[in-house]
């Protein structure tokens, strides 16, 4: 049974929140890269060396809004982690066939226990 493009992501999400490497590494295409404001592109094994967290990190992961689209979709989501800090990101996931392709991420404002949290500008 083919899983459509909103339920891979939510799986994706829901491993990513359980710390659960083994759901996530399986819909991974081989050519899969990761793209951030951290990130250029970084392939499969330096995404999850450097973005895997070793234990939770998230006391939750809310997803918002998923817009499909061919072979994309882009996801809007909270996460509050285990520390107080809650953020909204938006990624865009695109497939290659029914595999995880490539994850851009757009990181949105921080809060800390409800109050903002300034960015500091790159320059």
């Amino acid at each position: 049974m083919v899983m459509s493009r909103a339920e891979l992501i939510r799986g994706y999400f829901a491993a990513y929140l359980a710390n659960e490497r083994g759901p996530v590494a399986d819909v991974l295409a081989d050519n899969f890269t990761f793209t951030s404001p951290y990130d250029d592109a970084i392939d499969r094994a330096t995404y999850f060396a450097r973005c895997w967290p070793d234990s939770p990190v998230f006391r939750s992961i809310t997803i918002e809004r998923i817009c499909e689209d061919a072979d994309a979709a882009f996801v809007l989501y909270r996460c509050e982690t285990l520390d107080g800090k809650a953020f909204r990101n938006t990624e865009l996931h695109r497939f290659q066939g029914d595999r995880l392709r490539s994850v851009e991420v757009y990181f949105g404002a921080g809060y800390r226990n409800g109050v903002f949290i300034p960015q500091k500008p790159s320059n």
